[in-house]
C-alpha cells in the first residue's frame, strides 16, 4: 500500500523546544507498509535470539537399568526388560528435545522493505520526532527524562537512534526501562515495532553518518599499507638476478675443481703405471 503525499514529522532543538516540522527523506518514506515481510524480519529476529540449550536423555543415556528388574516368568507380573525405560519413573525421555539451532535466514532485500515499512508504519501514525543532535557532555539520566518528556515520549516505549555510536548517550538512557538507545544504521524492524515514539537524529536521517571521516582514515591508512608492501614485493625481484649469478658462479667454479682434481688424479695413476711397466 503506497501513499504518494509527503510525509512529515515533528522537530525539536537539543534541548528539547519544539521548531518547524521537517519533511522526511521520500526515497525511504514513501508510504509503503509490506506486512508480511515485516512478520517475517520480526519472527526471524525472534528466533535468532533462542539458544537452542534444551537437551533430555533418552533411555541409553540414563544411568542404570542394565538388567531385568525381575524373571520373565512366574511372578504374574507384566515382563519388563529395564528400569529406564519411558515408562518407568526416572527412565528415559521418549522424543525429547535436543540441542539445534533456531536460527532462520531472511534475504537482505527484504530485511530492507520489513525495516521501511516498519519507518512508514510509525511515521503514518506521527510516531516519528527529529532532533537536532545529541550533544551530551557526560553521561546523565535525567537529562535523558527530561528530553524524553519534551518530545512527547512520557509513559511510552520510546526508541532514539543517534548518527552512530554517541557513549554518552547509550549511557544516559541506560538505566531507563522504557528507553532504547542505538545506532541508526543498526536498527531492525523488531525494534522499531516495539517502540510507540522513535526519535531519529536529523544527521543520521540525512544519511550523514557519523563514521565517514574515520573511514577516509581507514582509507589513508590502507592505501599507505598497500604501497609500502608493493614496494616490498618488488624489491626481492631486483635483487634476484644477482643472487642468481653468485650461484651460477659458484657452481661454475665448483665444476672447474672437480675437473681439476680429476685431471691431476688421472696422471698420477698414469705415472704410476708407466714406472711399473719399466720395471
Amino acid at each position: 500500500m503506497v501513499d504518494n503525499k509527503t510525509l512529515e514529522a515533528p522537530a525539536f532543538t537539543a534541548k528539547g523546544t519544539s521548531r518547524d516540522s521537517v519533511a522526511l527523506p521520500s526515497d525511504l518514506f514513501d508510504g509503503t507498509v509490506h506486512m508480511p515481510a515485516m512478520h517475517q524480519a520480526v519472527k526471524a529476529f525472534l528466533a535468532n535470539q533462542r539458544q537452542g540449550n534444551a537437551s533430555t536423555k533418552i533411555r541409553k543415556y540414563v544411568t542404570g537399568g542394565n538388567q531385568k528388574p525381575w524373571k520373565q516368568k512366574g511372578t504374574g507380573r507384566a515382563r519388563q526388560g529395564s528400569i529406564r525405560a519411558p515408562h518407568w519413573v526416572g527412565g528415559g525421555t521418549t522424543f525429547g528435545p535436543t540441542p539445534r539451532s533456531y536460527a532462520q535466514y531472511v534475504p537482505r532485500q527484504v530485511r530492507a522493505l520489513a525495516r521501511k515499512s516498519a519507518l512508514n508504519a510509525r511515521a503514518r501514525e506521527n510516531a516519528i520526532v527529529v532532533i537536532d543532535a545529541f550533544d551530551f557532555e557526560a553521561p546523565k539520566t535525567k537529562l535523558m527524562t527530561a528530553l524524553v518528556d519534551k518530545v512527547g515520549g512520557a509513559e511510552k516505549k520510546v526508541l532514539i537512534l543517534t548518527n552512530g555510536a554517541k557513549p554518552n548517550v547509550f549511557l544516559s538512557g541506560r538505566n531507563l526501562p522504557n528507553l532504547h538507545v542505538m545506532p541508526y544504521r543498526d536498527v531492525s524492524t523488531y525494534h522499531i515495532l516495539w517502540s510507540d515514539l522513535v526519535v531519529i537524529e536529523e544527521s543520521a536521517l540525512n544519511g550523514e553518518t557519523g563514521d565517514q571521516a574515520a573511514d577516509e582514515t581507514t582509507d589513508e591508512t590502507t592505501d599507505v599499507t598497500t604501497d609500502v608492501t608493493a614496494k616490498k614485493k618488488l624489491a626481492p625481484k631486483k635483487a634476484a638476478p644477482k643472487r642468481e649469478a653468485k650461484a651460477k658462479s659458484a657452481k661454475s667454479t665448483a665444476k672447474a675443481e672437480r675437473k681439476a682434481a680429476a685431471k691431476s688424479a688421472n696422471k698420477s695413476a698414469g705415472k704410476k703405471a708407466a714406472k711399473k711397466k719399466g720395471k
